[in-house]
């Protein structure tokens, strides 16, 4: 594939249903509006989310990124430069994709955030000093996943990388 700038790229693997077997988790979701409980199934019950991705009138790179989450096992993030590697793309334009991703939080996008462990944004809404007006809904999805958040808001340990 060639770029506008005449730069060639690699083309990003094609979409992959392989996956991690972990347990269901029950998370709790709040919104601005009212508080509800959701399902976030683990990698290895994500064949049902994989065939909605599927079949979706989604752009293909959207597809790939969000069948990719798939692959983030619950308790666990990856970062969106880890991701974009991977695909063969920009963290932008991965963080585009999450940002559009209308399957969450079954299609766990929670779990993706910046290379230093910043939470970043949530379901595309920012607020104007740089972070996410719905920062405190994916800081208890991911606490209830079990992952542990410093109090200046950094995830910690390492980022997920097993992409397949």
């Amino acid at each position: 594939m060639t770029t506008t700038t005449g730069q060639k790229r690699k083309r990003a693997p094609e979409d992959s249903a392989t996956v991690v077997k972990s347990k269901v988790l029950i998370a709790s979701l709040a919104s601005s509006r009212d508080i509800a409980s959701e399902v976030v199934p683990a990698p290895d019950e994500m064949g049902p989310q994989l065939q909605r991705i599927a079949a979706s009138n989604r752009t293909p790179f959207e597809k790939k990124v969000w069948s990719l989450l798939c692959q983030i096992p619950p308790g666990h993030v990856s970062t969106y430069g880890l991701m974009s590697a991977h695909l063969g793309s920009s963290p932008r334009a991965v963080g585009n994709a999450l940002r559009r991703n209308p399957f969450a939080p079954q299609v766990p996008c929670h779990r993706v955030v910046a290379t230093g462990g910043a939470l970043g944004g949530f379901k595309g809404h920012w607020s104007t000093n740089g972070e996410g007006i719905t920062i405190d809904e994916k800081k208890r999805l991911l606490r209830k996943e079990g992952v542990k958040i410093d109090p200046a808001g950094r995830v910690l340990g390492t980022p997920w990388s097993g992409f397949t």
